[in-house]
């Protein structure tokens, strides 16, 4: 049942930006969402089941945005702007996201393995919750390879070696990954990527 599903994360989510996660009760997550505890236990296993679907809607949403920025308007450097400030939005938006691209778990939130456990359900929501949840490391792979998908060809023209836009590419994600931690000022990533890239990757 997806609206269940969605129901009960929102309510969970809602939960978590109250108490910590420790303090969080099923029983308080399944009323919220106005079903009943059942319900909630037949669509996550159990609690470590719930926050793994948590952590894996925020890891989804962001990497959403990221897709969107990236295929925006603008020249190369402008849409790996974009996405350099999505990210910050998102993190400053949603404690997950902001931990998932930091690594930095606090006491407060769940902390869910990064590696993949065995299904608690037979549904395919679930197994995908259950499947490995992406480290920061491999957070910027993902958007390293997806930024070269999108903009490799467009204009004006990156440059046409594929392993140097990939570089190009890194280096302005781990920046953006920077600006979470540490954001500058508004609008400022946009300057900041153009200074920090080779000219050839963005004229």
């Amino acid at each position: 049942m997806p609206a269940a599903r969605e129901s009960l994360l929102d309510a969970a989510y809602t939960a978590l930006t109250r108490r910590p996660w420790s303090a969080v009760r099923m029983v308080d997550v399944a009323a919220s969402a106005g079903v009943s505890r059942q319900t909630l236990y037949n669509e996550f296993g159990s609690k470590e089941g719930l926050a793994r679907a948590l952590v894996r809607r925020a890891a989804d949403g962001c990497l959403a945005g990221v897709e969107r920025a990236l295929s925006g308007p603008g020249d190369p450097c402008e849409r790996l702007g974009a996405t350099a400030e999505w990210m910050m939005s998102a993190a400053r938006e949603n404690a997950l996201v902001r931990a998932m691209l930091t690594g930095c778990w606090s006491e407060r939130l769940p902390s869910p393995v990064l590696t993949a456990v065995p299904s608690s359900t037979a549904g395919p929501a679930q197994r995908r919750a259950d499947g490995p949840l992406p480290s920061p490391g491999e957070f910027v792979s993902l958007v390293r390879d997806r930024a070269v998908a999108v903009l490799h060809g467009s204009g004006p023209l990156p440059p046409a070696d594929t392993a140097e836009l990939a570089r190009f590419c890194e280096l302005a994600v781990r920046l953006a990954l920077s600006c979470v931690s540490a954001p500058p000022a508004e609008g400022r990533v946009a300057d900041l990527l153009r200074t920090a890239l080779p000219r050839r990757s963005t004229a």
